[in-house]
């Protein structure tokens, strides 16, 4: 799967079946890898819209932008959380840019411990997310922002790590809105070690900072700092300022995405898992539909054409990614022991076998040529990064993540 993607509708009135019928072909011809979906709390999206991407190779992202004036009671997420899970959803984006003053509204922004407080919001929920084997990611801050958003991103992870959420922090992506707006792209390229006079409120003339494309540059830095270690990425609403020039930076974002060399630009690392562009499409009157690539009259922005000639004119990879023609449809992927497999193992996994009927292994190497694989076993059964390469050649992967001692009780909820 290739890391380009798109923000869908700024809204969530477009989940029709025709709505899938109309995006799911221009998505394709885009190259579309991922799809973030405005999520509503209140109710879940349509499966059918849900599954449609999933099938076409597209992650979709679910982003539920919550309001920060209003408490949520994690319970009340639990059933959906599960079932978009059960889908084949895997990323869940909660909240939005909560380093703006307008997201609190009124007094609680001056309250003390602002970020203290917001982990106190969000904490619940993503650990909700991770109980029902969801992916949280930790919300894009705007770049800069009311709270300098280099400054909340570090003061959230200590306070994630100062908590002991060890687990939560070792499966978090972290949100970035990645505008390139009137900089060129390579703006802030290194991150702070390359650009040490970039301080919190205040760039030097001489100085860049992460309010650009490279903002995943910053981010890496400041999570290693706290967590010796990065985390994964992903980018929002990508894009370049309208006007003279923005078609070729669009062009070369979404090349560098596809890891294609671009001229005088560092390669984008892998731990961005991918990045979407802001829009691809936004209804009459909205104030974001002058920066939709389709409009609602069916024109559209130059970027389109251009892009869909140059996805057509990629070379395809000469080993056939799994799909339609794939040789297994479904393979269910067990880890293997040295002293081999529990009887009651076996058990567990019997009615699933019995409904889903996959082709049953313990072959990474065999389940590469399945179109769909079901993972049961934890990070040190099945390293994450394994399942990426699965997922980057094409196939749609899933994890039950299950120790012996749980096993029966979540393959169940897959049943």
């Amino acid at each position: 799967m290739n890391r380009l993607g798109f923000h869908y509708y700024p809204d969530t009135y477009h989940y029709s079946q025709r709505d899938v019928e109309t995006w799911l072909p221009r998505l394709k011809e885009l190259g579309a890898g991922w799809l973030v979906l405005q999520t509503p709390s209140e109710r879940a999206l349509p499966e059918n819209f849900v599954r449609s991407l999933l099938e076409a190779s597209i992650e979709p992202l679910l982003h539920f932008p919550l309001a920060l004036e209003q408490t949520y009671n994690a319970q009340d997420f639990e059933i959906l959380f599960k079932s978009y899970a059960r889908w084949g959803v895997r990323y869940v984006a909660l909240f939005d840019r909560p380093n703006l003053r307008r997201a609190w509204g009124g007094i609680a922004w001056t309250q003390t411990e602002l970020v203290e407080r917001f982990i106190d919001r969000y904490l619940p929920l993503a650990e909700a997310c991770l109980d029902a084997n969801l992916t949280p990611v930790f919300p894009p801050l705007e770049p800069g922002g009311d709270y300098w958003d280099t400054s909340f991103l570090k003061a959230a992870l200590e306070s994630l790590q100062r908590r002991g959420k060890t687990g939560l922090l070792n499966k978090l992506v972290l949100g970035a809105y990645a505008r390139a707006g009137e900089h060129p792209l390579d703006w802030g390229a290194g991150g702070p070690e390359r650009w040490p006079g970039g301080l919190p409120y205040y760039t030097p003339p001489d100085e860049q900072d992460q309010r650009g494309f490279r903002i995943f540059d910053w981010y890496s830095a400041v999570t290693r700092s706290v967590l010796n270690t990065p985390r994964p990425i992903f980018l929002f609403g990508m894009d370049a300022t309208l006007g003279e020039g923005q078609n070729e930076k669009r062009l070369a974002i979404a090349q560098l995405l596809n890891n294609a060399p671009v001229a005088g630009m560092e390669a984008i690392p892998e731990t961005v898992l991918g990045g979407a562009f802001w829009l691809l499409a936004a209804p009459e009157g909205h104030e974001a539909q002058p920066q939709a690539w389709y409009q609602p009259d069916g024109t559209r922005l130059p970027i389109v054409d251009t892009l869909a000639q140059t996805v057509k004119n990629t070379p395809k990879n000469a080993s056939p990614a799994p799909g339609e023609n794939a040789k297994i449809a479904h393979y269910l992927l067990l880890p293997s022991y040295e002293w081999g497999i529990p009887e009651k193992y076996l058990e567990s996994i019997w009615p699933y076998v019995k409904k889903h009927q996959p082709t049953v292994g313990f072959s990474i190497d065999e389940a590469a040529q399945a179109h769909r694989i079901t993972v049961i076993g934890t990070e040190s059964d099945f390293p994450e990064i394994k399942l990426r390469e699965l997922r980057a050649q094409g196939s749609i992967v899933e994890r039950i993540e299950a120790d012996g001692m749980n096993l029966a009780t979540l393959v169940g909820k897959y049943i």
